[in-house]
């Protein structure tokens, strides 16, 4: 089973680290992983034209935009399950992993039934962050296997987190179980 890790904070620190110890512990349950930085790919704005939406034929749709998207594509449609991860700005995802998400278009029913978690990192509250997630999950009918969330004002903070950790460790090993059984 693959488990493609996709962190959508613009720089280093807690949200990359959360989906990093997440992708860790599906390795040691068995699982083959991979972590997307969202940050360093080139992912243009989705304009909302809907010419890549996917047809009755149910074949995934081809993006106008010409950017380095197209690969992240062909990545989920590998992959058994997703691990999505975000920095809260103003109770909310980050516009990177926001973005990505709509440029998931081209192919979103074709994610149904595979697994997908969330980890979601902020200074002071959490807010809609993970209700995002699950909103985007529950429409692509990805079932939802758990999220960690956890407060932090450093950008290493969460790593002394003994708490959030061991809920990081346990959620990979559940994602990587559940992906197995699939």
């Amino acid at each position: 089973m693959k488990i493609l890790g996709i962190s959508g904070s613009p720089r280093k620190g807690n949200t990359e680290w959360m989906v990093e110890r997440m992708l860790e512990a599906a390795r040691g349950a068995g699982a083959e992983t991979e972590l997307v930085l969202l940050r360093k790919v080139d992912i243009k704005l989705c304009r909302g034209c809907l010419t890549c939406e996917v047809g009755k034929d149910r074949k995934p749709g081809v993006c106008v935009i010409k950017d380095e998207m197209a690969p992240l594509l062909a990545k989920m449609l590998a992959a058994d399950a997703f691990v999505f991860g975000t920095p809260v700005y103003f109770y909310l995802l980050s516009a990177l992993l926001k973005n990505f998400m709509d440029r998931t278009v081209p192919i979103w029913p074709l994610l149904k039934g595979k697994r997908a978690a969330g980890v979601a990192v902020a200074e002071d509250g959490i807010g809609q962050a993970i209700v995002n997630l699950r909103t985007y999950t529950d429409l692509c009918k990805m079932p939802w296997v758990g999220e960690v969330t956890a407060l932090a004002k450093g950008p290493n903070d969460v790593a002394s987190n003994d708490v959030a950790t061991a809920a990081l460790v346990a959620l990979g090993r559940r994602l990587a179980e559940s992906s197995a059984q699939v």
